[in-house]
This record gives C-alpha cells, sequence and structure tokens, in this order.
C-alpha cells in the first residue's frame, strides 16, 4: 500500500491578513481559490516548493490554533530571509537545539520550519 503526501489544512478569518502573511511574508504562491459563490467562505491552496498548505475560511473544516512541522534546507536562512522582510507582526527567531525557526499566523495557527539533523536524513 501507498500513501500520498498530507496536506495541512489551516483555518483563516480574513483573506487580506491571510494574504498578507502566507503570500508576502512567507512567500508562498497560490495555486488555486474556491468559492461556491460570491460571498461565501474562500478555500485555496498555496504552496512553496513541495510544501503545499491548504487555507480555509469554511467554519467546519478545522479549528484554528493548529501546529505543522515543514521540512526545509537550511531553517537557518529561511529566518534571516524572513526577518530581512521587516514584517510588522513578526520577527521570529531560530533555535539552535530544534533546529527550526517558528511563526504563528494571524489566525493562531504555527507553523514551525525544521532542519533535519543528518542522522535524520532518509534513504
Amino acid at each position: 500500500m501507498e500513501f500520498g503526501r498530507a496536506v495541512p489544512i489551516l483555518r483563516i478569518f480574513d483573506q487580506t491578513k491571510a494574504l498578507e502573511f502566507y503570500i508576502d511574508f512567507l512567500g508562498f504562491h497560490i495555486d488555486w481559490e474556491h468559492r461556491f459563490e460570491p460571498g461565501t467562505p474562500l478555500y485555496l491552496q498555496v504552496s512553496k516548493g513541495g510544501c503545499i498548505l491548504h487555507l480555509s475560511e469554511h467554519h467546519g473544516d478545522c479549528t484554528p490554533g493548529s501546529a505543522v512541522r515543514i521540512e526545509v534546507g537550511d531553517a537557518k536562512a529561511f529566518q534571516e530571509e524572513l526577518l530581512s522582510k521587516r514584517y510588522k507582526y513578526a520577527r521570529p527567531g531560530y533555535s539552535e537545539e530544534w533546529r527550526a525557526v517558528e511563526v504563528t499566523d494571524p489566525f493562531g495557527n504555527r507553523l514551525v520550519f525544521y532542519t533535519r539533523e543528518p542522522k535524520e536524513q532518509t534513504t
């Protein structure tokens, strides 16, 4: 039996704030958006490299305050890139111990971007 990639769904409440955070700050791209009709909740897919996230305004899709771990090639370099953007609402630090940078979106969802230890690498 073969399993595919997991795609987390994160709850959002405001399209403008979501795009400012995920697109402008984190550097994701919008792959597609969906609304059943004008004035209904937004559901969209964003991606960066091999990472895919779904963002949803739909009440029943997920709970705000979730956490996602996202593997990156160099978490320290990503942290420096984020700091250089001077985003008004976040100045993420870097954990040497966990080789990770953690950011919280405007809706309380935590994204932990981490670099695997060499011994953790899969073959």
